[in-house]
């Protein structure tokens, strides 16, 4: 019987290198997503921070900014509108979020919206409470759907929040997007013969098709709302 021979020293390097090329061609070819659980952790640190949080008062303090010159310009009989987005906008829902890990259980959060319990995210408020100050007339325009109006509204009044020209929620059932909803009721509020001076949200799709002089992008790394 012929005896197996180990290979040589220059043919073993060759292999080597052959297996590390094919380790490196699968890496190149199997793109693996970030890991959910460290997604979750760089969120938490996005909030604990405080990053978070200075992101959404330089948001509100450019917005504020902007009512006060844009007020200024104002034509005779002109009316001027505001449109506020409200969860993860004036609302914060970090309080029911959090303790599910960032998940979503559709039964928790229909409770949670009933309940009426979500803290206001303070800049925002403060940039609502200078809209009123300044005479803009105030909408609140949401993709909540209208089944939640009661919670909505008992929220809204829990932080002060109870002044406002429209509150507009999504009908129940509704198979068209946000974006397309929301981006409807603003050219009607336009066509209504309003002028949208600002419209401020946290989603893409707060903003889709534009209809206002200055759109206001809040963060929020939680959801993704179409």
């Amino acid at each position: 019987m012929r005896s197996r021979r180990s290979p040589s020293l220059p043919r073993l390097f060759a292999l080597t290198a052959a297996a590390v090329m094919g380790l490196a061609g699968l890496s190149a070819v199997r793109a693996e997503p970030q890991n959910l659980t460290r997604l979750k952790e760089e969120i938490a640190t996005y909030i604990d921070s405080g990053a978070y949080h200075r992101e959404i008062a330089q948001v509100a303090t450019q917005a504020q900014a902007w009512l006060e010159q844009r007020v200024a310009q104002r034509k005779p009989g002109e009316r001027l509108i505001v449109i506020f987005d409200l969860d993860e906008t004036l609302l914060s829902n970090l309080p029911s979020m959090r303790p599910l890990d960032f998940g979503y259980v559709p039964d928790v959060w229909d409770a949670w919206v009933h309940a009426g319990r979500a803290p206001a995210i303070a800049p925002i408020l403060g940039v609502y409470s200078a809209a009123r100050r300044l005479g803009f007339a105030i909408v609140l325009l949401t993709g909540r759907e209208e089944r939640y109006r009661t919670g909505t509204e008992k929220n809204l009044r829990a932080i002060g929040c109870d002044a406002y020209a429209a509150l507009i929620l999504k009908p129940d059932a509704d198979p068209e997007t946000t974006g397309a909803f929301k981006l409807a009721e603003r050219r009607r509020l336009a066509a209504d013969g309003g002028t949208i001076v600002a419209n401020i949200g946290d989603q893409e799709s707060d903003f889709e098709g534009g209809e206002s002089e200055r759109d206001f992008k809040l963060p929020d790394p939680f959801y993704l709302t179409k």
